[in-house]
This record gives C-alpha cells, sequence and structure tokens, in this order.
C-alpha cells in the first residue's frame, strides 16, 4: 500500500497488487478503495495487476477542505495514472468513481486506455430537469446533504439498506457488510464527503461520455435505488459509440459486492475478449 503527492500538496492513498495489463478501480460515495476488495483479489489472482485509490478526502488519503470537485478528481486521477506510467488500462468505475472515469476521459483523453467498465455509474446525470425528468429531484440530493452533516454515521448505516437491496422481499440482510460500509465510510473527512454530494448529483456528464472511444461495458442492476437505471445506464448507454449494456435482474447499487462473482466474471470475459 503506498501514497503519492499530488501537484496540489494532496497526499493520496492507493493500493498497487500484482503484474500483467494494469486495471484501475474508481470507488463510489462515500466510500474507498476497499470497496473493491473482491475484484483486486480476483484480478490480481488472474494475472493482472490491479490498482485502485482513495479520492481525496474519502478512505485514508488527506481530507481537503477545497478542491473536492470532478475536475480536480480527474486530475488526481491523471496525475496517479501518469506516476505510475500505466499504459493497455482497463478503467472501472462505480457510482462516483462512473463519473470520475468519464471525466478524466473528457478532460485527459483515451491515449493511455485500453478499455472502459462503468458499473452503476452517475453519468449522464442524476438530477432531475425538463431535459431529465427520469432523475432524482434535487429535494433528495439535500436530504443526502443533511444526513451527512447531521448525523454521518448513522446515516451511512442506514444507507446501505437501499444501496445493497436489503428492503427488498428474499434478500438477506448483511450485518458484516453494513458494517464495513459505515466503517470505511466514517474514514473520510466529512467536508470532502459533503462537497462531493454535488459532483454525484448535479454534473452533467454528456459530453465526457461522448469521448470515450475505447471498447466500454455498462452493468447495472434494474433495481438500482441509488443510481436509477433510467436516467443512468440506459441513457449512457445511447452516448457512449459501440456501449454494451448488461442489466442484472433485480440487481442493486452494491451488485460489485453482493454478486462479486457474476461481476467478475462478466468483467473478465469483457477485457479478455
Amino acid at each position: 500500500m503506498s501514497s503519492f503527492t499530488t501537484t496540489d500538496g494532496t497526499r493520496l492513498f492507493y493500493k498497487d497488487w500484482g503484474t500483467g495489463q494494469p486495471i484501475l478501480f474508481a470507488h463510489g460515495w462515500p466510500l474507498s478503495s476497499d470497496a473493491w476488495d473482491q475484484q483486486m483479489l480476483f484480478f490480481s489472482q488472474n494475472g493482472y495487476r490491479v490498482i485502485a485509490h482513495d479520492r481525496r478526502s474519502h478512505g485514508r488519503s488527506d481530507q481537503t477542505f477545497e478542491g473536492n470537485n470532478m475536475d480536480q478528481y480527474a486530475d488526481d486521477l491523471a496525475e496517479l495514472i501518469e506516476a505510475l506510467d500505466l499504459h493497455d488500462l482497463v478503467l472501472v468505475g462505480h457510482s462516483t468513481g462512473g463519473g470520475e472515469v468519464a471525466h478524466y476521459i473528457g478532460r485527459h483523453g483515451t491515449a493511455r486506455i485500453a478499455k472502459v467498465v462503468l458499473v452503476g455509474a452517475v453519468p449522464p446525470l442524476m438530477l432531475q430537469t425538463d431535459a431529465n425528468p427520469a432523475g432524482t429531484p434535487l429535494s433528495v440530493f439535500d436530504g443526502i446533504r443533511q444526513g451527512t452533516a447531521k448525523n454521518r454515521s448513522q446515516f451511512f448505516f442506514d444507507l446501505t439498506v437501499p444501496f445493497y437491496g436489503f428492503n427488498r422481499d428474499g434478500v438477506e440482510s448483511n450485518d458484516g457488510l453494513r458494517e464495513n460500509f459505515r466503517r470505511i465510510g466514517l474514514q473520510g473527512g466529512i467536508k470532502g464527503q459533503y462537497d462531493c454530494i454535488h459532483e454525484f448529483s448535479e454534473i452533467d456528464y454528456t459530453q465526457d461520455l461522448r469521448r470515450i472511444d475505447k471498447p466500454t461495458l455498462i452493468i447495472h442492476g434494474d433495481d438500482d435505488q441509488i443510481v436509477p437505471i433510467e436516467a443512468s445506464a440506459h441513457r449512457a448507454a445511447d452516448i457512449v459509440p459501440n456501449a454494451t449494456l448488461k442489466i442484472y435482474a433485480s440487481g442493486s447499487h452494491g451488485l460489485a459486492e453482493t454478486e462479486a462473482d457474476r461481476f467478475n466474471a462478466d468483467v473478465l470475459a469483457f477485457i479478455g475478449g
């Protein structure tokens, strides 16, 4: 486990394991690289070099007061990719990390990229607008802001229920997974996590998606209660040239953890194909 310092003096934590073609994982809010544990183990055991970082103000990275915005997240990612001199890279982004991956490509291009995987990703736009009627109302994001600001520990724990679909009939709750989500979330800084809510909810990534010119796999659960599929994956698949959309029936927002075997196999097949 390592860290590097960005040009603005922020120390970012990352993991870099194994050898082979590199895969870089970008995590969702309010989590860290630890959310990718099952993927890091699986792909490193299957001949790949796996890298995952903690976004600034998340996990073990520095808790910055300023700069908690998608432009900076994308530039941080570019600095990490350049520092490690990664080429032929597979970029995998979950939720907010999907926005980070898309915005990285929008700002820095695809010269170092081989393939892209977006899972439960926020692009093109989560917010409900006249042009995006299937989006989520602003009041929902205001509620997330209030929960984060006023009672972060309980809010994160409660959020795990819709996040993993534990409120659905026939879905057994997993207390360890819920506690781990809260543990990871509380490692991050409240200011940066609060700022990030705007970045995953109100930023339009349409133009970034149009710049993705590499093979792209979009995976989304049709019962995602956090990033509803109609405003995200269905639209993204229409925007990204030659994207492949794979829908998990009854899949939750956290399907990379709850359905890790299937997810890992699908991504492996896509990378190796």
